[in-house]
């Protein structure tokens, strides 16, 4: 039981940081300087020989959000596994005891079945 429990503030950890490591990735996300964002690309001078603008070597801000999209990968595994450690929850319905009719007493009769009517076209029906 008390290993269990460790387990479960653990995962309470790597829940927290998951939520901290995506409010970060949102927010250094939303500081970044964006590359087309020059008054210069209004006028076609936004691609400067590159596929996808001008290229420069990453700043602070660039590799702090790719050191923190790794961490959020990784709690995202983590999370994944913990989640697959618990066990199964078992359903009201798999509890659920069926109960049979009861049948019909052995001296009792059958009801017979209606015949079906002259026009019906329940003779057709393949059986």
């Amino acid at each position: 039981m008390a290993q269990r429990r460790e387990w479960d503030m653990i995962q309470v950890v790597v829940l927290l940081l998951h939520v901290l490591v995506a409010v970060g990735v949102c927010l250094l996300v939303l500081l970044q300087h964006g590359k087309g964002a020059d008054v210069g690309a209004a006028f076609g001078g936004g691609a400067s020989g590159s596929l996808f603008g001008a290229s420069g070597s990453a700043n602070f801000l660039s590799r702090s959000t790719g050191v923190l999209a790794a961490l959020f990968f990784l709690t995202s595994l983590g999370l994944t596994w913990f989640h697959g450690r618990q066990p199964q929850a078992t359903s009201v319905m798999d509890t659920r005891q069926v109960e049979q009719p009861a049948a019909p007493a052995s001296g009792a009769a059958v009801p017979p079945q209606p015949a079906p009517a002259d026009d019906s076209k329940a003779r057709d029906i393949p059986k």
